[in-house]
Order: structure tokens, then C-alpha cells, then sequence
């Protein structure tokens, strides 16, 4: 008996090696392949709705010493975002340096008055791409889509949603929109201010070096490896789908995809066809309610050949769903600000998430349930 257990032990250890070299081999490919970020002993916290991740971040943003970096593809002018706006102003009253840049497009409902008003209150704000007066209106396919706020350079903010009640669920007798986020601590946390110091650079904000403060690993509490893909159409091919392509890719077991708009292309339809023949189980979660009909009549007409091929197709009721997450073998997820479209992969500037280590991927798969 004792031999024989030995042998088991040993078999599974030899298992487990090969298991954890594989992992290795294809993380070093993935983040090869889309040029990624990498950061270890990160703490990362699951933010389940779009209420609770604005909270957070307001809460965050209250207690600045330093900085706070934000970075949204729409900020609207009603409760939600008179709620963002009080706390960036309060912030930079008490001596906080705040940036601020928000897509032209995006917020092209949005008065000027909301961000004079800032300007006034001592934040910098920035138009992402606006009109150039001496062009045709090429410029329109060129934006910002990505949602981040860092602060003080110790905490960071990163998610589905923009600021506005929709997304907070604030409107009273209308369809909650589900998203979800999550609140990051540790080494990623500078990557993304580099980034979003590189973007206001390029949109002509000048050199912005954001201060930091040094987090202690015991603080950071952190045992979650994090690679950071940032995609935009300056890329000589897409990041954003060469990130879902390689996580399908890589899955031994199941891949779960949540999306809000699911217009794959045909080489990520491919990917996830030959996954769920591959013997992976592969389960769409998509839309019943959607802002954009158009854009899921489109993804219906594709379920025909997933289907057949196996994948599991589900329709998020009630809620419209807005959330971009995708799930691989229960202990690995990706998430952020692209959606499974043509345009999140290749005319948007986006920012996503890889997430490994820790509870995150039991956290994340309790939520798919």
C-alpha cells in the first residue's frame, strides 16, 4: 500500500510539473503575442455590479493624497456623473493633482459646461481625438474605449463601465445594467498609470509622470499574476484578438465567454469552433436585452454553426447585459473594456486583463454561475 501511494504521489507531482510548466510556456506566448505587461504579486478584488464598483471608486478617490488618473469612454451629466464629478473637484481642491481624459465621441451629449466646470475646479481635462478642422470625418472611427482610474498610484480601478446611472443602476422603472469590475493593488497598478500617462501625452497633454508611493508586498496581499493588454488601430494587428484567440486557445478544459456585443470575425468563430471540438465545453453568455438590436440580431445569426459544433449559447434576461469577461479551466479570466466585435478589435483603443493566481478564477466562475 505504501508503494503503491508513493506511486500515485509521484505520478500526480510529475502531473502537476508538467502542468505548471505548460502554464509557464503559454504565458510567456501570450504575453509575447500581444505585447502584454507583466506583474506578479498583485492583490485583486472582484467588483460584482456597476454600483459596487462605483462606490469603490468614488470611496478611493475621497481618500487621495497624491494623484488620480481617470481615464472613460463616456462620463454623462446626470446624478452618477454630478456624483464623479463632485468627488474629482473635491479631490483637486485639496491639492490632489487630477486628470481626466474622456472620448470626444463618447461624450458628445455631454455639455461642455460639465467639464469647464472641472477645468475651473483645478482638474485637467482632455478630449480624446476630437475634430480636426482641416480633415473629412475619418477621425470619427478613432476612439478611446477604455475605463481606468488610478490613485495616488497604489490602487487602481478597471472594468465594463462608464460613468453615467445606466450603468449604476440609478434609473428608476428602467433595465439594470449588469457589468462588473475590479479593484487592483500591487506592481500593476504603475503599468497603468505609464499607460494612461503615454495616452495623455499622445492626445497632447504633455509629460505627465504620475507620483507614487511604494506599496509593501504585505499590503498589496497580493499572489495574482496580471498581464495588461492594451489594443488600439496604431498596432500593426490586433492585441485585443490575438489575446482572445490565444486564451481560447490555451483552455484544456472549459472557456466561458460573457459579452454584450458578439460580432466575432471569422477567426475567432474558428477559434471557438475548434475549442468545443476539441472536447472543451464552450458557453456563450450574451444578451436578451441589448441597446444596440442590430448588433444582436447579427450574433444570432451565427449560433447556427456554434451550435452545431457544441458551444453552449445563453441569454443573459432582465438586466442588459454589458460586462466582458471571459473564463478558462475555473483558475485563469480575462476582462476589461472590449467587447467580442470588430471594432473593440481593431478601431478602438482598449484595455484588458489577464488575471492568474489566488481565488481569481473560482471567484470568477461562481459569478458565471
Amino acid at each position: 500500500m505504501r508503494e503503491e501511494s508513493s506511486r500515485e504521489a509521484g505520478s500526480a507531482h510529475r502531473q502537476n510539473g508538467r502542468g505548471h510548466s505548460r502554464l509557464s510556456r503559454f504565458w510567456h506566448r501570450f504575453r509575447h503575442s500581444t505585447v502584454a505587461a507583466h506583474s506578479s504579486g498583485n492583490r485583486v478584488e472582484l467588483l460584482e455590479s456597476g454600483s459596487e464598483f462605483f462606490e469603490a471608486q468614488l470611496a478611493a478617490i475621497d481618500a487621495a493624497h497624491v494623484s488620480v488618473l481617470a481615464e472613460f469612454y463616456i462620463i454623462r451629466d446626470d446624478s452618477t456623473g454630478q456624483r464623479f464629478a463632485h468627488a474629482l473637484a473635491t479631490a483637486a481642491n485639496r491639492g490632489v493633482r487630477v486628470f481626466l481624459l474622456y472620448d470626444f465621441v463618447g461624450c458628445f451629449r455631454t455639455d461642455d459646461a460639465y467639464f469647464r466646470a472641472l477645468e475651473k475646479a483645478g482638474v485637467r481635462c482632455l478630449a480624446f481625438n476630437p475634430p480636426p478642422a482641416w480633415r473629412g470625418i475619418g477621425w470619427f472611427d478613432r476612439r478611446n474605449h477604455r475605463k481606468l482610474v488610478v490613485v495616488d498610484g497604489v490602487t487602481a480601478f478597471v472594468g465594463s463601465m462608464n460613468i453615467g446611472d445606466e450603468y449604476t443602476c440609478a434609473r428608476p422603472g428602467k433595465p439594470c445594467w449588469r457589468d462588473l469590475g475590479v479593484r487592483l493593488q500591487g506592481p500593476v497598478v504603475g503599468q497603468l498609470a505609464e499607460l494612461f500617462a503615454e495616452n495623455w501625452l499622445q492626445e497632447g497633454g504633455g509629460e505627465l509622470h504620475p507620483q507614487r508611493r511604494p506599496v509593501p508586498a504585505a499590503t498589496a496581499g497580493g499572489e495574482t499574476s496580471v498581464l495588461v493588454v492594451s489594443g488600439g488601430p496604431s498596432h500593426n494587428r490586433s492585441r485585443i484578438g490575438a489575446g482572445f484567440r490565444l486564451a481560447i486557445a490555451g483552455a484544456q478544459r472549459s472557456v466561458t465567454i460573457i459579452t454584450p456585443y458578439f460580432v466575432p470575425g471569422p477567426r475567432l468563430l474558428r477559434s471557438l469552433v475548434r475549442a468545443a471540438r476539441r472536447g472543451q465545453r464552450v458557453r456563450l453568455v450574451l444578451p436578451g436585452l441589448s441597446d444596440v438590436p442590430l448588433v444582436r440580431v447579427l450574433g444570432r445569426s451565427l449560433y447556427g454553426a456554434l451550435l452545431a459544433a457544441g458551444v453552449e449559447i445563453f441569454e443573459r434576461q432582465e438586466a442588459v447585459l454589458h460586462a466582458k469577461l471571459m473564463v478558462l479551466d475555473c483558475t485563469w479570466a480575462l476582462l476589461g473594456s472590449a467587447n467580442f466585435d470588430q471594432r473593440s478589435l481593431h478601431r478602438n483603443f482598449e484595455l484588458n486583463l489577464v488575471l492568474q493566481g489566488g481565488p481569481v478564477g473560482e471567484r470568477f466562475e461562481a459569478l458565471v454561475e
